[in-house]
């Protein structure tokens, strides 16, 4: 990339270290002088990578409680990202999954979207979020359907301004046809396979999820499977779902909240598999395991096709189960299966099937792409 390039880089939010900003702090890295404009921020709660640039904030920085309760703004965030000026600016690279896409882009840039979905609260998950079992208040449910009415308009209308969508997956890509009619290019996310020790031939003595708390994330079927059959599982995480989840679990499941990077890479070394029972766009977690040595067992239906390989195989190795019927009844059977075929699974080819979404791939791969796409339009 040439060396007078400004490159300005649009996240929606900074309050922690998910999967969206670890592809944020790949684009950093990419691009170290870029500049930042996102609608809020934490300090301190991501990476350094990404703290010690220039970070511009919206709006949004400055309501009543925006740390915690920031989604309750949602219906302001199309006027927040808008108001950013990136006028000098020769490349826009959005990372959004909610509204960084939408920001308005001076004439002769390039702007590139990489997209983790449409914004999932108004398209296909509006009813996880807003619906009558979503544990929204009955004022929320009242208002949210012109509200999202209103957003799903400004979605689609601005993703005409986006020259390049690069989706997550298939599975996003298809989505984005879907909402948008555009067509996307796919990047899987990477994976830090360096962070990840490989675990031994003998697995643990019990399951594991790592997962927000969330209704879609299904993971009372993990509990209810576990109870099944009488195997111990470990959850890390929080969120809304916790206390109804507590209420749901037996002696056998313990529940750890967030840990950090260390402690879920052991605990992902140490167990005997990762349960998966939710559909997702991607889903970096069957990725996270297999980078441990450990296998998976999944929904098969979303990202997870793209990642896990299924025990059916016979033309490549293994790296877990996959489930077709998103059932507890479906998921303890899958365990099963897992418990009797325990000695397919090697950690060596575990692990190489993580590497081929290594981080430093995806880095080189999506700086390769944005410098012919940049190219490309300084040519017309």
């Amino acid at each position: 990339m040439g060396s007078g390039v400004r490159v300005a880089l649009v996240h929606d939010w900074l309050t922690g270290m998910r999967g969206g900003e670890r592809c944020l702090e790949v684009f950093a890295e990419v691009f170290p002088e870029a500049d930042l404009f996102t609608l809020l921020h934490v300090p301190g709660s991501v990476t350094p990578v990404i703290e010690r640039r220039r970070i511009t904030t919206s709006f949004i920085q400055r309501v009543p409680a925006a740390a915690t309760r920031y989604r309750q703004y949602l219906p302001l965030f199309p006027a927040a990202i808008a108001r950013f000026d990136l006028r000098g600016y020769d490349l826009v690279l959005s990372s959004s999954h909610c509204v960084a896409k939408g920001v308005r882009v001076p004439p002769g840039a390039l702007h590139v979207c990489y997209c983790y979905t449409p914004m999932r609260y108004v398209w296909d998950l509006y009813d996880d979020y807003f619906g009558p079992r979503s544990g929204s208040g009955p004022l929320t449910r009242a208002v949210m359907p012109g509200v999202a009415a209103a957003l799903r308009r400004w979605d689609r209308r601005t993703s005409a301004g986006v020259h390049h969508f690069v989706a997550i997956s298939d599975y996003v890509a298809a989505r984005i046809r879907r909402c948008y009619d555009r067509e996307a290019d796919v990047f899987h996310p990477p994976v830090d396979v360096a962070r990840f020790d490989l675990a031994d031939e003998s697995p643990g003595d019990f399951y594991l999820v790592v997962s927000a708390l969330a209704p879609y994330k299904r993971i009372d079927l993990a509990i209810a499977a576990a109870g099944r059959l009488g195997r111990r599982l470990l959850v890390v995480g929080s969120g809304p779902e916790e206390r109804r989840l507590r209420a749901l679990a037996g002696p056998g499941v313990e529940f750890l909240g967030w840990r950090s990077d260390a402690d879920v890479a052991s605990l992902y070394r140490r167990c005997r598999a990762v349960l998966f029972p939710g559909v997702e766009d991607f889903g970096i977690v069957p990725l996270e395991a297999m980078a441990a040595g450990r296998p998976v067992i999944a929904l098969a239906a979303g990202g997870a096709l793209e990642t896990v390989v299924d025990l059916s195989r016979e033309d490549e190795a293994p790296t877990g189960v996959l489930f077709e019927d998103q059932t507890a009844e479906a998921l303890a059977e899958a365990m099963l299966k897992l418990e009797a075929a325990a000695g397919r699974f090697s950690p060596k080819a575990l692990r190489a099937r993580a590497e081929a979404f290594d981080r430093p791939r995806f880095k080189e791969r999506m700086a390769a792409y944005l410098e012919a796409r940049l190219a490309a339009r300084e040519r017309c």
